[in-house]
């Protein structure tokens, strides 16, 4: 007995919870019943001269019930003698149906706490059941009813819409997953599910397939409604000729709300170009009415076109559909391409087409299967087809979607990972004239330097060129249309003598203008900034020797400062050449004697420009061109490149630093 306990323990908390599931499927469907029975009733309790009674005021509201979740009505009671079929399903009234199963279901799935949880297979199958119970007995009540239920529609579509209500809300309390598929699905696909990326790709096309569906539904409540709008009269005409009471116009104006999505699944479907039939005489499409239209006396088909060829207002129906495979393309490439994503991290164009052409297969399918209700018969002879065809309306948003969306969703790609090369600028000065101007860089150099003096005119708007990740080409002064190019940033080794006198000439020369600057150490930390400042207010003539020794007045040798980047480089800033020079000169001093000999600048190359090259033990040429002492750093005439050569002169032989012997 006590072995034996336990097992009946688990098995008995498992047909409770069964028997809950059971439960809440009946509890979803009696809610769902008696809401929509409450309102018949009410109607029929403030009409006039109702036409039955009680009980057939009851069965006329289990019908319209069983007619929300697409069963096919008869009514037998017609003047010809022949039940005529209702085929045309409300679509606003299919969403209560829906939204109590999905809720009954995941709340079996996912109980409270202190109650027995079934499995999922075990939630499904109770609610469905529970469900599929009260739809038997409500089409076994409105049998002798004026609306009864053909039974044929209650295995399909009827069980169909539950069964599919409630694995949707089994699903959602499991978290929504993708996957593992069963056991007898083919091996390929139950590892292509597994794969993490296959199932990103899957959700994303089911999204888009989702957007370019509503899209595509609002469009075409868009077109209802500006038809409408032309044809306001006609509709009110309509509205008031069904019934003269206020409680028959009010039946009247539900009846036309909960038909209202159909509507806009019939204009969709107009937009799309296979249109909707009017009667098996009668199609409407974009190019016109042809045929003898059949319609009953309702509002909403006040907005069906008149007979005749279409117009361009007519023709304006086909952006609907385009519009839709746009929005198919944007919700793909938004997560194919995201905007702050790189080339390498975002998708190819094979899986951003892939990804887009299942998307509009999905968009197609939900087309199809919405507007297979929205249609349907509504009599015998020429109502025998009303409303759109499912399986001309289905392949034809298809074949828009997947027409327009793929290549879209590929030009939606490139854009968004372009390389910004032109931009429309309206803050880039326009240059009016360009005056070029020589002048000597000092007493021994060599050649001369240009510089380009861009006088700045007014700015308007213009087509310039601009590089957001820096120009190729060009020197780091370089000032272009649009403001200066960013400088190189890793030098190259060598030594460059000419530096510092200005006669560049070869590759030294093209390494200088490409904004090459020898010992360039960036900052790391703010108290940078406030000791660069600090030494160039107080020690710019340290630096850079008194006013007037070389004419240099605290700046560079060509006496202004220089053209960095299309700004002026003061002689006081961290990465001048005059400061970055002493700080050198300084640490060799502090050193002890033990750091080697660096050259100053980049080794002139007739080879490549950008190569490096082995360091020679030479210091930059003075102004007659011959080396200057190792110890030496700096031009001619400086203060901190003489500085440590003085003052080693000064130190006995035996101290670090001083003439002699290092280690």
């Amino acid at each position: 007995m006590t072995q034996r306990a336990p097992k009946a323990t688990a098995e008995r908390k498992r047909t409770l919870a069964l028997a809950s599931s059971l439960v809440r499927g009946a509890v979803a469907a009696g809610l769902g019943l008696g809401s929509l029975t409450v309102l018949i009733m009410v109607l029929w309790i403030s009409s006039p001269h109702p036409d039955s009674g009680p009980g057939g005021a009851l069965r006329t509201a289990a019908g319209v019930w069983l007619l929300a979740h697409g069963a096919g009505l008869v009514r037998p009671e017609t003047l010809s003698g022949v039940p005529a079929p209702v085929g045309v399903v409300p679509l606003l009234l299919l969403v209560g149906p829906l939204w109590l199963t999905h809720r009954a279901a995941r709340g079996a799935a996912e109980p409270d706490e202190g109650r027995p949880r079934p499995s999922q297979a075990g939630a499904f199958c109770g609610v469905t059941a529970g469900y599929l119970l009260v739809v038997a007995g409500a089409a076994a009540y409105a049998r002798n009813g004026s609306l009864r239920a053909d039974p044929d529609t209650l295995a399909f579509p009827v069980a169909l819409v539950v069964a599919g209500a409630a694995a949707a809300g089994v699903w959602a309390a499991a978290g929504r997953p993708l996957g593992p598929l069963p056991s007898w699905s083919p091996l390929a696909l139950q590892e292509s599910v597994a794969r993490s990326v296959f199932r990103h790709r899957a959700g994303v096309a089911c999204r888009s397939a989702a957007g370019g569906a509503m899209v595509l539904l609002g469009g075409g409540a868009v077109l209802v409604a500006v038809a409408l709008g032309r044809n306001a009269g006609a509709a009110q005409e309509a509205f008031l000729a069904l019934a003269g009471d206020w409680p028959g116009r009010f039946a009247v104006l539900l009846l036309a709300a909960s038909l209202v999505p159909n509507a806009a699944l019939w204009g969709a479907a107009y937009g799309l170009g296979p249109g909707f039939s009017l009667g098996t005489g009668a199609t409407a499409t974009p190019l016109g009415l042809e045929g003898t239209p059949v319609a009953p006396h309702f509002p909403l088909l006040a907005a069906v076109p008149d007979q005749g060829p279409g117009t361009l207002l007519t023709w304006a129906a086909l952006a609907v559909p385009a519009a839709s495979a746009l929005a198919v393309a944007w919700f793909t490439v938004r997560r194919a391409a995201p905007a702050d994503t790189t080339r390498a991290e975002a998708w190819s164009p094979r899986e951003t087409a892939l990804v887009t052409l299942l998307a509009a297969v999905g968009c197609g399918v939900v087309t199809a299967m919405l507007t297979a209700m929205a249609g349907g018969p509504l009599g015998t002879g020429a109502l025998s087809a009303f409303g759109p065809v499912w399986w001309l309306t289905g392949p034809a948003a298809l074949a828009w979607t997947a027409g327009v969306g793929v290549p879209a969703a590929l030009l939606l790609r490139l854009w968004r990972l372009r390389t910004p090369g032109w931009a429309w600028r309206r803050d880039v000065p326009e240059v009016e004239e360009e005056a070029p101007a020589a002048r000597a860089a000092g007493a021994g150099a060599a050649g001369a330097a240009e510089e380009q003096a861009v006088v700045i005119g007014r700015p308007r708007r213009r087509w310039t060129p601009w590089r957001a990740r820096g120009g190729v080409g060009g020197g780091a002064g370089d000032a272009g249309p649009v403001g200066p190019r960013a400088p190189a940033s890793v030098p190259a080794p060598g030594a460059a003598p000419q530096a510092a006198t200005g006669a560049l000439s070869g590759p030294a020369a093209r390494r200088a203008g490409a904004g090459f600057e020898p010992y360039d150490f960036l900052p790391t930390d703010p108290w940078h900034e406030k000791a660069g400042r600090r030494q160039g207010q107080g020690g710019a003539g340290g630096a850079g020797g008194e006013d007037g020794e070389d004419g240099t007045d605290g700046t560079d040798e060509k006496g202004a400062g220089r053209e960095k980047g299309g700004k002026r480089e003061e002689a006081g800033s961290w990465h001048g050449k005059h400061l970055r020079e002493a700080r050198w000169a300084s640490l060799k001093r502090g050193s002890g004697g033990l750091m080697a000999d660096f050259p100053a600048g980049p080794v002139e190359d007739a080879g490549s420009v950008g190569a490096p090259r082995p360091v020679e033990a030479v210091g930059p040429l003075e102004a007659s061109g011959s080396p200057t002492a190792p110890g030496s750093l700096g031009t001619t005439g400086s203060a901190e490149s003489a500085e440590p050569a003085e003052s080693a002169g000064e130190r006995p032989a035996g101290e670090p630093g001083g003439p002699g012997t290092t280690p």
